[in-house]
């Protein structure tokens, strides 16, 4: 990202993607000729070859009119990462630019710097110039937050008041507080390099060591025990691997007690993040519908959580199995258990506990098929409280993810019913919420069943594999509950007592509109609200109520 002074008003060149960080026009494509004068101080991430220095992947550099730094100063691979503050002055006096830039989560707060000799006129900025902040990304991916700034000039010679912007630069400092997090995609280029990250850590809880030791429930293990329980995290024993770690079954003999061990990437900050937040969180709760926490262990660099072992796996390895068809009894047992779960987890804990990443494969099956819950990693706390919410970064399995939450980040209660509905059509139609290979009309799960409903023909949706072997009430059920889950009005869903009650057939079934309404979401600056455009049945429907 970059800040950067430049003509009023501010537009992005065309030829400014990627490395160009929406700035600076491509100067070697000669199809381009606009190049507005733009005076900037990047913090760069990547380097990009054939203009970023090549000393290092990491700089700080004062540019003027071009993407290729006049002055920089390298920084360690990695760094852009955790809660920074940067500080930017201009002395027209001596014509000089600096850029300060301290790293707030490191021990000292190390301070990097870098200054260049600039004139702002002959740079050719305007007297009406924009000041502000551009960035972009390319393959990978990244988070940038800028979490507060400020602008201050002060004049050093009265003649100069109606000289504009480039004279009150004179002495000017002008602050950033930002935030870089979420590096995913350049930690894989730093793999691919075999470049070790030195990226800020999570510090882990120091009560955590004691935090379970008081009573039944989770517990601390040596890792020399869990290492011998899979026969040393053995190729043979692993289970699975996830973006923070792998899987291994594991056998501690004195319990005499099967686990499935999930081991954390040494090099996954956010790893970090969810080994503390499943500690601190999953170990306190107790329902028979959740994945049980028999305990965890940290030790240098090894994170590592022991769970009781479901011998039946996910449910996303059987309602996709291509050889044996899980039986709608089954799928019926498993959308209660699940339910259940989220009933305890949103109303009956001591707080709300919001998990923000349920699908199929967060949900573990024991060698009944009951179902449990598991993998808290991304799971939040709330008040119980009407519309209480969370702000956080952005979280959660593309389809099964709440539109209202991906536009205004702010996760609840209702942000799991959305998941939840999705959950409940992907298992009742046997089908992902979002298949490429499916013809158009079929693509979008939701939108699909959605038009079935509006045309009578809900029990179509149902998974073919069945073979008509179902109780069409409870198909019904599941269909209709799971759209009335993902309405796009948050405000129309259901909470999950309610839906419940509907799967329970303690409450009839919803009426809903025919056809699904678009929807429209903003974060608004004073709270957290959606907009969608009325279907003309809900519009004849709401006339109707208001004239009875």
């Amino acid at each position: 990202m970059a800040f950067f002074v430049g003509s009023y008003p501010p537009s992005m060149p065309t030829d400014a993607t990627g490395g160009y960080l929406a700035l600076y026009n491509n100067r070697d494509n000669p199809a381009n000729t606009d190049f507005p004068p733009t005076v900037g101080v990047e913090f760069d991430s990547f380097r990009n070859f054939g203009w970023d220095p090549t000393d290092t992947n990491c700089h700080i550099g004062v540019n003027v009119n071009s993407i290729r730094s006049m002055e920089y100063t390298a920084l360690p691979d990695g760094i852009f990462n955790g809660f920074m503050s940067a500080k930017v002055s201009y002395d027209a006096q001596t014509a000089t630019l600096s850029a300060t830039l301290r790293f707030d989560d490191s021990p000292g707060q190390i301070t990097y710097a870098v200054s260049a000799n600039v004139d702002l006129r002959k740079a050719g900025l305007p007297q009406d110039a924009a000041v502000g902040f551009s960035a972009s990304i390319a393959d990978l991916i990244e988070q940038h937050k800028i979490l507060l700034w400020s602008f201050d000039s002060t004049m050093s010679d009265s003649k100069t008041k109606n000289r504009g912007l480039i004279a009150g630069l004179v002495s000017a400092g002008i602050f950033v507080l930002l935030v870089i997090a979420s590096w995913l995609g350049y930690r894989n280029c730093l793999k691919r390099k075999g470049i070790a990250s030195r990226g800020a850590k999570t510090p882990l809880d120091q009560d955590m060591d004691n935090e379970f030791e008081k009573g039944v429930g989770p517990r601390r293990f040596r890792y020399n025990k869990l290492s011998r329980a899979t026969r040393g995290f053995s190729d043979d024993e692993k289970l699975g691997e996830g973006g923070f770690g792998a899987v291994y079954r594991g056998f501690l003999q004195d319990q005499g007690l099967h686990v499935a061990i999930k081991r954390v990437s040494k090099t996954s900050s956010q790893g970090r993040r969810e080994y503390i937040a499943e500690v601190t969180i999953i170990g306190r709760l107790r329902h028979r519908n959740l994945v049980q926490l028999v305990g965890w262990c940290h030790k240098a660099d090894e994170l590592l959580l022991v769970y009781k072992l479901m011998t039946n796996g996910s449910l996303d390895a059987h309602l996709y199995n291509s050889t044996e068809v899980l039986t709608w009894a089954t799928r019926y047992q498993i959308i209660l258990g699940m339910g259940s779960a989220l009933t305890y987890l949103h109303q009956e804990w001591e707080q709300c506990v919001v998990h923000r990443d349920i699908k199929p494969s967060n949900v573990m099956l024991d060698s009944s098929f009951n179902a449990k819950l598991g993998d808290f990693g991304l799971a939040r706390l709330v008040n119980h409280s009407s519309g209480a919410h969370t702000t956080t970064t952005l979280a959660g399995t593309k389809g099964y993810m709440d539109p209202a939450y991906a536009v205004t980040i702010r996760a609840s209660a209702q942000t799991d019913v959305y998941s939840f509905g999705v959950v409940l059509l992907e298992i009742a139609c046997g089908r992902r919420p979002v298949d490429p290979q499916e013809e158009e009309s079929k693509v979008l799960l939701v939108e699909w069943v959605w038009g079935l409903y509006g045309r009578d023909a809900l029990l179509d949706a149902a998974d073919a594999r069945l073979d008509g072997d179902m109780d069409e009430r409870e198909m019904e059920c599941a269909l209709v509950t799971g759209l009335w889950c993902v309405h796009p009005d948050y405000g129309f869903r259901p909470s999950i007592r309610q839906a419940m009650s509907v799967l329970q057939f303690e409450a009839p079934l919803p009426e809903l509109p025919p056809e699904r309404p678009m929807a429209v979401y903003a974060p608004p600056h004073g709270g957290y609200r959606s907009s969608y455009t009325l279907t003309d049945w809900e519009f004849r429907r709401r006339r109707t109520l208001v004239h009875k």
